[in-house]
């Protein structure tokens, strides 16, 4: 079996929320398919187009905004970079004129009530997460191109196998756990020393760092933003936003002006746990209400679980003394690792193993890294990871209406905790008395995602999707 190849940059991509498979992957794969098709010349001689969404992109595609997001990735929009404020007004034009501009250069006519499909009984074997691409060329010829958003914002195209053409030849390669550990032992290094010898077989060490650092200010900047906006958010289930009430009330008067002014007021408040606690679901809350409005967010390494990595790392900025680029750093690149391990040996896709392939995942990384920057041992540091995806097993992903709002805001506070606690128990514990593995929960985790109904795996078909009515408020 060939070595998949995972860099940091994959873990941790910058996109636009509500979801990494069905807003983020969807959105790549519109704009991977105009690419290859500018690519044989035949962009131009494009005259009708149609898009087929199956399975779990259909049955809450329209509560991810996957419809959105393939008419932005179709129009050559880049996720990372397009104007998220214009979301509304790109689409409501495209929906009013009835035309696409593919990649910017090529019009078409386009009724997104027509010519997008959402197959809700229909599902593909490879992924559940399933989108065609159908065109007729002026010749009359017709092309049929299918890719999967398999997590995190990865896509495979049909026939194509997962990491294929992202190969290097990597000093310590990783497939699990345990050969992780091996590295560590032979070389001395730790693991985001490891991780970023790894990182130079794409690009300078410099490169890498002061990617990471792009990384984490796309988070500390949703931290912030989600922390001061008020309102509701959108999708009809009339949920509020809390993050920026929580944040002025756990101030109480405080001042600052930016985001180094405001942490220094959060210090300001002391670390007792309860404040301490607060402000972590705080983090998380920001972060994931700034997805749910379909706001600039990092891939962590999924869009749904996105506030735990950010809300964890923020807790060690600001009542572990944190702030320093190179503990940052440290942080992100430990994390990557674990989420990196998950994916070759299980999951980080909701659709295919419910929310503990992400929150779950999420909870495992963010514990290692904060293992490893408090001083942890690379032992401990992959124990942590265990006892955090170990007490997420069997998560499932019932969002209400298809939105990425109840249950999977508060999820993500609840993910943030148990990585602080995990990495608690670690720090004060002796690994090699360990009775559960990394590997072995990684292999659990798989397990009980191949056993998990699939009405449970972000179909909104079961849970608390069916048993919540929709004119409830949030809980």
């Amino acid at each position: 079996m060939p070595h998949e190849c995972i860099s940091v940059f994959d873990i941790f991509k910058i996109g636009v929320g509500p979801s990494s498979s069905h807003t983020l992957g969807p959105w790549r794969a519109a704009m991977r398919f105009c690419d290859e098709l500018q690519a044989a010349g035949q962009l131009s001689r494009v005259q009708e187009l149609r898009v087929l969404l199956y399975g779990s992109l259909a049955k809450t595609g329209h509560g991810h905004g996957t419809d959105i997001a393939v008419l932005l990735g179709l129009s050559g929009d880049d996720p990372v970079t397009f104007d998220v404020s214009k979301i509304n007004s790109k689409v409501n034009d495209i929906r009013r004129e009835r035309q696409l501009s593919l990649r910017g250069e090529h019009r078409v006519a386009f009724d997104p009530v027509t010519d997008m499909e959402f197959l809700y009984e229909e599902s593909l074997p490879f992924h559940p997460n399933a989108l065609t691409f159908l065109v007729t060329l002026d010749s009359g010829e017709q092309l049929a191109n299918t890719y999967y958003s398999i997590g995190g914002g990865f896509v495979v195209k049909e026939g194509e196998a997962a990491g294929a053409g992202h190969q290097v030849d990597l000093p310590f390669p990783v497939d699990n756990a345990k050969q992780l550990l091996q590295w560590c032992i032979k070389t001395g290094f730790s693991i985001s020393e490891l991780v970023l010898e790894n990182e130079q077989a794409w690009r300078s060490e410099a490169d890498t760092k002061a990617g990471i650092l792009k990384i984490w200010q796309v988070m500390q900047e949703c931290i912030y933003r989600g922390c001061h906006t008020t309102g509701e958010l959108p999708g009809g289930l009339r949920v509020g936003r809390r993050a920026a009430a929580l944040n002025q009330k756990l101030l109480k008067g405080r001042t600052y002006t930016d985001y180094n002014s405001w942490v220094e007021a959060i210090r300001a408040g002391g670390a007792h746990f309860s404040y301490t606690l607060d402000w972590v679901s705080c983090f998380a809350l920001a972060v994931n209400e700034e997805n749910a409005s379909f706001g600039r967010v990092v891939t962590a390494p999924t869009n749904g679980a996105a506030g735990v990595i950010p809300a964890v790392l923020q807790y060690y900025i600001t009542f572990c003394d944190g702030l320093h680029p190179e503990r940052i750093i440290q942080f992100m690149l430990a994390a990557s690792e674990i989420g990196s391990i998950f994916k070759k040996r299980a999951t980080i896709s909701a659709a295919m193993g419910g929310c503990q392939a992400e929150i779950g995942v999420s909870s495992a990384m963010a514990a290692a890294a904060l293992t490893e920057c408090l001083g942890g041992s690379q032992r401990q540091v992959l124990m942590a990871a265990e006892i955090a995806m170990e007490h997420h097993l069997g998560l499932t992903c019932d969002p209400i209406g298809g939105l990425v709002q109840v249950p999977c805001i508060e999820r993500n506070t609840m993910g943030a905790i148990k990585a602080i606690t995990a990495s608690q128990l670690a720090l004060q514990s002796n690994p090699e008395l360990a009775k559960v593995s990394l590997d072995a929960v990684v292999k659990t985790m798989w397990d009980t995602a191949l056993d998990m109904n699939s009405k449970y795996k972000e179909t909104s078909d079961g849970g608390l999707a069916v048993n919540i009515p929709l004119s409830l408020p949030e809980c």
